[in-house]
C-alpha cells in the first residue's frame, strides 16, 4: 500500500512542478511576445488564471498530506499532549467536513459549467479546467479525516 501512495505522491508532486513550470513559460513567453515583437498568444491570460488555479488546489493537497498547511494554534501550545490530540482531532474533522462541504458545492458549479459548454481557453472547455476544484477539495477532506484519524492514535501528530 505504501508504494501505491508513494506513487500518489509522486504523481501528485509532478502535477504541481509541471503546472508551476507551465505557469512560468508561459509568462515569461507571452512577455517577450508582448514586448519584442508586439505580438502575442490570444488565450495566454485565460491560461495562466486557470494554471494559478491549478497551482493553488495542487499546493493545497500536498501541503495537506505534508501536515502543512495554516493552521492557528495560539491555544495549542499551551495544552496538555492529552488535550491536544482532542483539539487536533476536532480541528481535524471539522477542516475534513468544511472540504467536503465545498467538494460537493463546487462539483455542482462544475456541473452547471459542463451543462453551459464554455471555453476557457483555445478550445477547452471550463468545466474541465475547474474540476480541480471539487477533485482537490474532495483529497484535501480524506486527508483530513485520516489525519484525525491518525493523530488520535498517535500515530501524527
Amino acid at each position: 500500500m505504501k508504494r501505491v501512495f508513494d506513487f500518489i505522491h509522486k504523481l501528485e508532486d509532478g502535477f504541481l512542478v509541471s503546472a508551476l513550470i507551465s505557469m512560468l513559460l508561459m509568462a515569461v513567453l507571452q512577455i517577450v511576445l508582448r514586448n519584442f515583437f508586439d505580438a502575442g498568444i490570444f488565450w495566454a491570460e485565460s491560461f495562466l488564471r486557470i494554471l494559478v488555479l491549478w497551482v493553488a488546489m495542487l499546493g493545497a493537497m500536498v501541503a495537506t498530506r505534508e501536515s502543512n498547511h495554516i493552521s492557528i494554534d495560539a491555544f495549542s501550545r499551551y495544552l496538555k499532549p492529552g488535550a491536544k490530540k482532542v483539539v487536533s482531532f476536532i480541528t481535524q474533522v471539522f477542516s475534513g467536513v468544511i472540504c467536503g462541504t465545498v467538494a460537493y458545492y463546487s462539483l455542482e458549479f462544475v456541473q452547471y459549467e459542463y451543462q453551459d459548454q464554455t471555453i476557457a481557453f483555445a478550445k477547452v472547455p471550463t468545466w474541465l479546467c475547474q474540476s480541480i476544484i471539487p477533485f482537490g477539495f474532495f483529497v484535501m477532506s480524506i486527508r483530513f479525516m485520516i489525519n484525525s484519524v491518525l493523530g488520535i492514535r498517535g500515530d501524527n501528530t
